[in-house]
């Protein structure tokens, strides 16, 4: 067993670097742009590992007492035949999916064998060479590693029950650390060994196999809203979407809802674009909120800015925030967009957007970047700059998650104040860490009150790390030329009795800079709101499939949207319409804080709420939320017309 676990390995590893030098060779050109010759051999060689220590783990764990067992020698070497088989085929199907998707084989490939009629007769009125190229490397390869790993069964390894014991340990030791593939705090994934915003060259650090298998993996995220809350002609949800939006939907329903939006401001200059995002800053700790009056530098600054005091968050996630605030995306029973497959490349973010404009787009995080998959997320959709916890030199503070918000700040100013007149204006999505648990943060900062290490105790340092950013940045040049987001992801702790405990989505938001106003704004707004009323803010003149309200038009507001596990809340005014899982919708009068009155049904409402649960999943099924640029020689050109597959789930 030995002797051919350690063939198998070494062929495999043969086979996945040549192959992958082979891509780089022929993609070159992109290859060279991102210098990624170092990175993607490097990655590749831990995603292989990761990949061929996962199927032949069971074999290393029971060598040592099956190694002279001349059966399991037969039954090893027809297993691992069939798994290089598995290996071959899917890197002889790359170069070809790569020509038809900019991208390695991804959960297309599977889907593509739901119809094996339609797929093969394409394939073979159109690709005959490629088949029959692939089908001969794919035999030949595989018979010959089926020959030797036949013949060549050599007993390596004899010993006691003891030596077996202790082999046995030591292996599960090594491939647990091999197969975990790091130790961060989050196993290896296809983040891990993004490096670029070429999102088709991150993937040549994958291979074939590996990038189908966790394109699968993933699906269990992507939940059907239809089967949850029930069906809506697509025609009528798109009605409702654009009415609720105040958009005219595209007559190209592959993007439904991309519109020109015209700026209620005019710039005379390009504003930088600063989203501060505050880790679990719930309207509970905020004390110009009604709540526990723990962020004074907070207060502070929304005295001396537009303030939101009836913002709400999408969800309970940090990338339920995220995609919210970068991408303008609304919530779904799915998972959030920066975790999903099909989102890691040509979809909407404010980056996407803003480089057309001449924008230099980064992303900074005291973390890991890596965790919930946000660095393939960002840096394959726009973004071209990141700015993670291995690039900080020096930082004040390392606590579980990261540097401390303090470090984060300190380097979102460096970077800001390095600006010359002459260079590109520039976005930035600045997200936060300390207020997270194990409440871990710089001594010195604050004076705790009680046990130090406490979510109000962390309230507190982040919201003083906050106050000394702004400090400095009102006396810098920049400040003049920027526009500032100061938002929740979501809040802290989140639970109540009530199906949607609307409290619990309550966030600060608020927006400062060069040239904006004080003013207090009671309307409800959501998250999805917040992209769409920057743009306008900095005086961008630019076509996007967002569905939020800019808030500098007086009429627009009045509503949000709230992903609460498997239940949508839809707040209109004081009218909270929720949506259960193959359940009734209910409605309630809510009134702050927590006051919920059960009332009639408005059946207008509820088809308004249900378009909006449904809008989402649809929209990532058919890759509507992107920009014409992104629909050339992609997937995200339907193959059905979408006219013809209408949301049809029994609810």
């Amino acid at each position: 067993m030995y002797t051919q676990l350690l063939f198998f390995t070494l062929a495999s590893f043969c086979l996945f670097t040549l192959s992958r030098i082979a891509l780089m060779l022929w993609q070159h050109q992109r290859v060279r742009a991102v210098t990624g010759w170092r990175p993607l051999l490097l990655g590749g060689v831990r995603i292989d590992a990761h990949l061929i220590a996962a199927f032949t783990a069971l074999p290393w764990l029971f060598a040592p007492w099956l190694d002279d067992v001349t059966f399991v020698h037969h039954l090893l070497a027809v297993y691992l035949s069939a798994v290089w088989g598995l290996f071959v085929l899917l890197e002889v199907s790359t170069p070809q999916f790569i020509i038809e998707y900019d991208t390695r084989p991804n959960r297309l490939y599977v889907d593509y064998l739901k119809h094996p009629r339609e797929v093969f007769g394409m394939l073979w009125k159109g690709y005959k060479f490629v088949i029959f190229s692939g089908v001969f490397l794919l035999t030949l390869s595989t018979a010959a590693v089926f020959v030797y790993l036949s013949t060549h069964t050599q007993s390596l390894f004899t010993a006691n029950w003891v030596v077996a014991i202790v082999t046995s340990i030591l292996s599960a030791l090594v491939l647990f650390g091999i197969i975990r593939g790091t130790l961060r705090h989050r196993p290896i994934n296809p983040s891990t060994v993004a490096f670029c915003g070429d999102a088709m060259v991150n993937t040549l650090a994958l291979n074939g196999l590996y990038s189908v298998l966790y394109a699968i993996y993933c699906i269990k995220n992507e939940r059907s809203a239809e089967q949850s809350y029930g069906t809506m002609p697509v025609e009528k949800m798109l009605h409702l979407i654009g009415k609720s939006a105040k958009i005219d939907i595209n007559q190209d329903l592959r993007l439904p809802t991309l519109h020109h939006q015209s700026p209620t401001h005019a710039v005379n200059k390009p504003k930088n674009i600063v989203l501060i995002v505050e880790e679990s800053l719930g309207a509970q700790y905020v004390g110009n909120l009604q709540g526990a009056g723990l962020t004074p530098y907070l207060d502070q600054l929304s005295a001396e800015a537009w303030n939101f005091t009836r913002a709400y968050a999408t969800g309970t996630r940090s990338v339920r925030g995220l995609e919210a605030i970068s991408a303008g995306f609304p919530p779904t029973i799915s998972d959030a967009a920066v975790r999903l497959s099909g989102a890691q490349s040509r979809f909407f973010t404010l980056a996407q957007l803003l480089n057309q404009q001449g924008y230099t787009s980064r992303f900074i995080y005291g973390g890991e970047s890596h965790f919930d998959n946000m660095k393939s997320f960002f840096l394959g959709n726009g973004f071209t700059e990141l700015h993670d916890q291995p690039t900080f030199q020096n930082p004040a503070f390392t606590g579980t998650w990261g540097v401390s918000d303090e470090d984060m700040f300190n380097k979102l100013h460096d970077l800001l104040s390095n600006r010359k007149d002459t260079d590109a204006p520039t976005l930035s999505l600045a997200f936060s860490v300390s207020n997270h648990s194990p409440w871990e943060y710089p001594e010195g900062r604050i004076d705790p009150i009680g046990e130090p290490a406490s979510v109000e105790n962390t309230v507190r340092y982040a919201d003083w790390a906050l106050g000394q950013f702004f400090a400095k940045a009102r006396h810098s040049d920049y400040w003049d030329d920027t526009l500032f987001l100061v938002v929740a992801d979501h809040d802290a702790r989140v639970g109540g009795k009530s199906l949607i405990p609307v409290r619990h989505f309550h966030i600060p938001a608020l927006i400062l800079g060069g040239g904006i106003a004080p003013r207090r704004d009671d309307r409800i707004i959501s998250q999805i709101d917040l992209p769409v009323t920057l743009l306008s803010l900095a005086g961008i003149h630019a076509a996007h499939p967002m569905i939020g309200h800019d808030l500098t038009q007086a009429e627009s507001g009045g509503r949000a949207m709230m992903q609460y596990g498997d239940n949508y809340g839809y707040l209109k005014n004081d009218l909270l319409t929720v949506l259960e899982p193959l359940r009734e919708p209910s409605q309630w009068r809510y009134t702050a804080p927590e006051n919920y009155e059960p009332c009639a049904i408005n059946a207008d409402i509820v088809e308004e709420s249900l378009a909006h649960a449904l809008w989402p999943h649809w929209a990532y099924q058919q890759g509507a939320h992107s920009l014409p640029h992104l629909l050339k020689n992609n997937r995200l050109t339907p193959a059905t017309p979408v006219t013809d597959s209408p949301a049809h789930a029994t609810s």
